[in-house]
């Protein structure tokens, strides 16, 4: 910010330029301000091009595919019918969420007369105390999301148990936060309202952390010990490109009957997570061997450390936005700021899913693609996804409305329709 010239020095002659005064400060800081945001924008532009680029050929067709022809009337009734509930559950609780985090910003700064933390500590006070009524909104949401799971035999994690294990993960989160908060507020303290051009790749830095981590907080892991599907993986291995990965399985049979796997970690913490569910019985070693090859094809590809930038590409914006929006709370540096702050973060990342999903169905689609380059068995990668969605009783087909804003994965149909355009393309080469 530039100090204000004295009025002498200000005062312009006839015919000077309007942009500077006498000693050549610029006089429209708002021009400038527009060139830095324009300048930032074609910057995220450029930024979200590269990270959006994909092994998938460009405008490979992809051929109908209809529900009807892959599942019975009777499974597609059932599984449109579980996935709505859950799925206007998600909407409702999110409602719910919204309005008393809109609350909570408009007067939860009246907790802070019962603190005498200080100034830090009483801004992460409200922030544990928004996310506890977070926890309690989302609370009945969750638990209705248990029983219907339940009653469709997908989980069997008791309602008690669920209460205690969201409860302990909020306990995580409280020290997110915490930090977080930690991090912006005395930053804010020093750099008032520049403080989010340096808390935003503290943040990224910290999300780079926590993926490098992640395999290592992920709860009932053992190694893969079976000798057919470590061979198959090493294999998987040289074929993309991708050495030194770990392959370990999540026992997680007690609580749900729904078959996955996922990866992540980067560099020497890269690993293969199967859950023990998939490895039950209900698919052969050809539908293993493809959600392997998908997985390491996450690897392949830098997936994790695209969503590190992915998340960097809506961090900095967003810090600055929670930073625009709380000038008229005094900003982060007070903490009767916080509430509203939460309200923001929350809303934005609401916002912003519709757009993540995109990211992230764009980086399962490579997945597939790299698994089908890999695996060369179109016939087992039909068959696998089939046996996902009845194993797990997912739409084939959702409602738009859903696919936009809950689904990270393609449906089930275009996973299928790639199969068939992986496989006419392989047969004129």
């Amino acid at each position: 910010m530039s100090r204000r010239a004295p009025a002498a020095l200000a005062a312009r002659s006839p015919g000077s330029d309007d942009s500077t005064g006498a000693i050549g400060a610029p006089r429209h800081p708002s021009r400038l301000l527009l060139l830095a945001l324009i300048g930032g924008g074609v910057m995220w532009i450029v930024a979200a091009h590269y990270l959006s680029a994909s092994t998938v050929p460009s405008g490979l067709h992809l051929p109908h595919v209809s529900a009807s022809s892959l599942f019975s009337r009777s499974f597609l009734r059932r599984s449109a019918s579980y996935q709505r509930f859950l799925d206007i559950d998600g909407l409702l609780g999110e409602m719910a969420l919204l309005l008393a985090l809109g609350l909570y910003a408009w007067r939860g700064h009246r907790f802070m007369r019962e603190s005498a933390a200080g100034r830090i500590g009483t801004g992460i006070l409200l922030g544990m105390l928004g996310f506890a009524i977070v926890w309690i909104v989302e609370l009945p949401f969750g638990l209705a999301g248990v029983w219907w799971e339940r009653r469709h035999h997908i989980s069997h994690q008791g309602y008690v148990t669920w209460i205690v294990q969201s409860f302990f993960s909020l306990g995580g989160l409280f020290l997110f936060v915490s930090l977080a908060l930690l991090v912006a507020m005395g930053l804010a303290g020093v750099l008032r309202r520049w403080w989010w051009a340096v808390a935003a790749p503290v943040f990224v830095g910290l999300s780079l952390l926590f993926t490098f981590l992640t395999p290592y907080l992920i709860s009932r892991t053992t190694p893969l010990r079976d000798p057919q599907l470590l061979a198959v993986a090493r294999r998987l291995q040289d074929r993309e490109g991708v050495a030194h990965v770990k392959i370990v399985v999540q026992h997680v049979d007690r609580y749900t009957t729904a078959p996955n796997a996922e990866s992540g970690g980067l560099g020497p913490t890269r690993t293969v997570i199967l859950w023990n569910t998939l490895l039950n019985g209900r698919f052969d070693e050809r539908g293993i061997e493809f959600v392997i090859a998908h997985e390491l094809g996450h690897l392949a590809h830098d997936h994790p450390l695209k969503g590190v930038g992915w998340a960097a590409l809506f961090l900095v914006p967003a810090a600055a936005l929670i930073a625009l929006l709380t000038r008229r709370r005094g900003g982060l540096a007070r903490p009767e700021a916080v509430p509203l702050a939460l309200f923001v973060l929350v809303a934005l990342q609401l916002l912003a899913a519709p757009l993540q999903n995109v990211a992230s169905r764009r980086e399962e689609a490579e997945a597939d693609w790299s698994a089908l380059r890999a695996t060369r068995d179109p016939a087992a990668a039909r068959q696998a996804f089939r046996d996902l969605a009845v194993t797990s009783l997912a739409d084939p087909d959702p409602p738009t409305w859903t696919y936009v804003l809950y689904d990270s994965h393609p449906t089930i149909v275009q996973r299928v329709a790639m199969v068939y355009a992986w496989e006419a393309r392989s047969r004129r080469r």
